[in-house]
């Protein structure tokens, strides 16, 4: 059986009394007597009510809202992604609020707990980086919430996700780095928890074994996703006995950490180290040599997210899986020959 939100008819119902008297209870009023003040608020905390400060008014047209939690709002992948999430929720008349968590699940468990009790119609959520624990999203499911996430994703058969298609796009990549004569290729990723890193590593190792290139660990390196983190993580790989002629770069923030870690070293790119990352395509053209990339459709993740969403708002209880594929963008960066 669901959880569901309890609701002042509940708590009326329970005690025997109007939905006027209960609200007024919580309210404090001195229309209530002491006695079914602490009743009222005694059975409140038992039920884990939380009040709706959106149906204040249930005359208004309050405009229906949508939360959306994301990692890091300043990239220029996650802005896509809530432009896309904005734009399709305004078609279908909603509201959009969003929450950073910085990449903090306690942030991330905060967000998520106030937009519970905002009573928002339903979630968007992307993992934080060292989201481990999934009980506030399970707590989330026995709610009845309607949520869908994007990117990090967990519990695939309690929610519909969307995804790029990373692994097949990193095996292209590393592809491309052997076609054009690199062989000691590194991979640098997030928390090898995160599903979105399992994929992107796993098109990597596969490019290594259809061309029967050894597999080295030393040149696979997974840890938390920071640019000091990765520039010093670029180093380590730099300062191998047999250091790497090229590097898989997981994202934006670790691309651009590796990008000018081997720049300030005074190194060639490509000639000495060539460098693919995940990131956005407009950026990559504006540093020198200019970033070979692999592209999220970030926008169309994002609306696709809210399409499902919003047919979990409206009876849909499918779970999807809807797989958006990346682009390759071939630039100065990686091309040694």
């Amino acid at each position: 059986m669901k959880k569901r939100r309890v609701t002042l008819k509940d708590l009326a119902a329970e005690l025997g009394v109007s939905m006027a008297t209960v609200s007024r209870a919580l309210r404090n009023s001195h229309e209530v007597s002491d006695d079914m003040k602490e009743r009222v608020q005694r059975l409140a905390k038992e039920l884990n009510f939380r009040p709706n400060p959106f149906a204040q008014n249930l005359r208004m047209e309050v405009p229906r809202h949508i939360g959306v939690v994301v990692p890091n709002l300043v990239t220029h992948y996650y802005a896509a992604v809530l432009d896309g999430i904005e734009e399709y929720a305004l078609e279908k008349g909603y509201a959009v609020i969003s929450s950073n968590s910085h990449e903090n699940h306690e942030r991330e468990k905060a967000a998520i707990d106030n937009f519970i009790n905002m009573h928002v119609s339903g979630i968007i959520a992307c993992l934080a980086q060292d989201t481990v624990d999934y009980s506030h999203f399970t707590e989330i499911h026995e709610m009845g919430i309607p949520l869908v996430f994007f990117a990090r994703t967990c519990l695939p058969d309690l929610f519909s996700s969307v995804v790029a298609n990373g692994d097949e796009a990193a095996q292209q990549a590393t592809q491309h780095l052997i076609d054009t004569g690199s062989r000691r290729i590194a991979f640098i990723g997030g928390p090898n928890h995160l599903d979105m890193v399992v994929r992107r590593k796993h098109g990597y190792l596969e490019a290594l074994r259809e061309n029967r290139i050894p597999i080295d660990r030393e040149l696979v390196a997974c840890g938390k996703i920071d640019f000091d983190e990765a520039c010093k993580t670029t180093n380590s790989l730099l300062d191998l006995p047999n250091p790497p002629d090229a590097i898989l770069a997981f994202n934006d923030i670790i691309t651009y950490a590796a990008f000018d870690t081997i720049k300030s070293r005074g190194l060639r790119i490509p000639q000495d180290v060539a460098i693919i990352g995940f990131t956005d395509g407009a950026t990559a053209a504006f540093v020198t040599p200019k970033m070979s990339a692999i592209v999220d459709q970030a926008y169309e993740q994002g609306r696709k997210a809210c399409e499902l969403l919003i047919r979990n708002i409206n009876g849909d209880r499918k779970i999807y899986r809807e797989v958006i594929p990346m682009i390759l963008k071939i630039q100065e960066s990686s091309r040694k020959r």
